[in-house]
């Protein structure tokens, strides 16, 4: 392996992490800086907050955004094996049918956990 190689992975290592940097801190640098209480107050859809507004949301939203996201990813995995089903043979159908029950298993455990519960 030649070293220009090398040296083109790491100028493109070294840009990752400086084009992010450097922007951080000229945005640090040069945006305005005007407080005002109206900027500072919690803001909601454009209607006034009353009452707590520092109250914890339950972990459970958290769980079922997770869940959604997993099987969302997981549904990008069967799209190309459906595609290329014709071209496929047996073995690829049984591994199909096993990474299927594994998502039938996992969301069955996840509701008998009573993470799909929207309370």
């Amino acid at each position: 392996m030649d070293w220009n190689e090398w040296i083109f992975i790491g100028l493109f290592f070294a840009l990752g992490w400086i084009f992010p940097a450097v922007t951080i801190v000229l945005g640090r640098l040069l945006a305005p800086r005007r407080p005002n209480p109206s900027k500072s107050a919690t803001y909601e859809c454009g209607v006034e907050a009353y009452g707590n507004i520092w109250m914890q949301f339950r972990a459970q939203y958290y769980i079922f955004a997770l869940v959604f996201v997993l099987f969302d990813v997981e549904l990008v995995f069967l799209f190309p094996w459906a595609l290329a089903y014709n071209q496929l043979g047996l073995f690829a159908l049984f591994e199909m049918a096993v990474f299927i029950l594994l998502l039938v298993v996992a969301l069955v455990y996840t509701w008998r956990k009573g993470a799909l519960e929207w309370v």
